[in-house]
């Protein structure tokens, strides 16, 4: 049985402070012009609530460095740990902001000088090779590591819910849209995607076209619920996260 791509796509990381663990979420690699960057939500780098901006850590520290377990070139069901400072030796954020947004954006990018002995799967910031119909009430995944666990090894846990509003509309006049799914903490910065396994598939052009095996399309970044008390989460769009990976 053939392994999902989009299961090694998603990695976990882990957020520390002078090597001590803070937390965890996920993250997934793009290319941009200059190389690779590890794309993830703002608040899983500053450490901080992205509306409160009050510490997420229990201990009330914020990270100073990510460590990616990253795939191996030694084969699929490898992976190596790397770790990267947050913050450049001046104090700056390493990371890159969306161009309009900044720090509204639940999105970050982090470029990265990725190891010779990691093997890359980068998501594309393009329009999907498929463009495939999502309407509200369709099923979506969530692509991650919910409290930091894995589906063996370091691949990552499919969460499937649905979409709760309207892909073309922004919700709350920000470029997201909803989704129905049980989510938890770790599965922040996680992918969103729409996966069918084949057969009669409807285009947004209208058009259907069948399909021999799996189809998915990349929908965006799982950023968190919209509160505690509900199951209701927060999708920052594709084409959000395509103009911060134009940006670099």
């Amino acid at each position: 049985m053939p392994i999902m791509q989009q299961s090694v796509q998603s990695l976990l990381i882990e957020m520390t402070f002078q090597g001590i663990m803070l937390s965890t979420g996920t993250a997934f690699l793009m290319n941009y012009k200059d190389g690779t960057a590890l794309i993830t939500n703002r608040h899983n780098l500053t450490g901080r609530h992205q509306q409160t901006d009050q510490p997420l850590s229990a201990h009330g520290g914020v990270p100073d460095s990510i460590s990616i377990w990253q795939n191996s070139q030694n084969g699929l069901g490898h992976w190596h740990r790397e770790t990267y400072p947050i913050y450049r030796p001046n104090g700056d954020p390493a990371w890159q902001e969306h161009p309009q947004l900044g720090a509204q954006a639940d999105i970050v990018a982090l470029p990265l000088t990725v190891n010779p002995l990691a093997r890359v799967y980068p998501y594309s910031s393009g329009t999907p090779d498929v463009d495939i119909l999502v309407t509200p009430g369709d099923t979506v995944s969530v692509i991650g590591f919910p409290f930091g666990l894995t589906g063996g090894g370091r691949f990552a846990i499919w969460a499937t819910g649905f979409l709760a509003t309207e892909l073309d509309i922004d919700y709350d006049n920000r470029p997201v849209f909803l989704i129905d799914c049980r989510s938890r903490p770790g599965q922040s910065g996680s992918p969103v995607v729409a996966s069918r396994s084949g057969g009669m598939v409807p285009l947004t052009n209208g058009n259907k076209a069948v399909f021999g095996g799996p189809v998915s399309a990349f929908l965006g970044i799982y950023s968190g619920r919209i509160n505690d008390q509900s199951d209701l989460g927060i999708v920052w769009k594709r084409t959000a996260i395509a103009e911060l990976v134009a940006s670099l």
